[in-house]
């Protein structure tokens, strides 16, 4: 019998493999090295498909952000909810690849789902009236906020025994032992709180 045959070398490939690396071990573990021995080839052939391991990253990078729901621009939504739904979009793909967000965080570069994504937002924010300006700094206040939202879980920093908080040193933290049993439901009320307020306080600058 015929032995099977490897799957061929793909940039689709190479790509899922150097984000599931980076889902299971962080963006450290990430070298071209340990990539094509994962993938089962030679280092070299990877550069058959991408010049550079930045290349490598910028395309794992772009693809969670293809993840992100756009439709919300251009179908005729409010501004204040297009807001909403894309903010709680975007952070669900983050926070299913939190290791990479420090990655994604430096911005869009020449990434073509980010460029889309920065271009939907702008558009979205001048078509319902914003002055450019004020879009685009809008459009980087969303990504401050949402991406700070993603890099790590407020509840989970805090430690499940109830005699590190000693009431004579912290009186009102009694509880705080508890937080991370119930971190998501702190951490998603905490975006959503804070995403509330901040299209909240955009709302009474809104020139329209």
């Amino acid at each position: 019998m015929a032995r099977p045959r490897k799957p061929l070398l793909s940039r689709e490939r190479i790509v899922a493999a150097a984000l599931a690396l980076i889902d299971e071990e962080g963006l450290a573990a990430l070298s071209t090295r340990r990539l094509a021995a994962e993938l089962g080839v030679s280092g070299p052939s990877l550069y058959n498909h991408f010049a550079t391991k930045e290349a490598i990253l910028d395309a794992a990078a772009d693809t969670v952000v293809t993840q992100v729901d756009l439709s919300m621009f251009g179908d005729g939504r409010d501004w204040r909810q297009a807001l909403l739904d894309w903010g709680r979009s975007y952070r669900a793909a983050l926070t299913d690849h939190p290791h990479i967000v420090p990655f994604l965080a430096v911005g869009p570069g020449l990434r073509p789902a980010g460029l889309r994504m920065a271009d939907a937002v702008f558009g979205g924010m001048v078509e319902a009236g914003w002055p450019p300006a004020q879009a685009t700094r809008i459009g980087a206040l969303m990504r401050y906020f949402v991406t700070g939202s993603a890099l790590g879980s407020f509840a989970a920093g805090f430690v499940g025994d109830a005699e590190v908080y000693d009431p004579a040193d912290y009186p009102h933290l009694g509880q705080a032992h508890l937080l991370a049993k119930h971190q998501r439901q702190i951490d998603d009320g905490a975006f959503e709180t804070g995403l509330r307020a901040l299209i909240d306080g955009l709302a009474v600058q809104f020139p329209g």
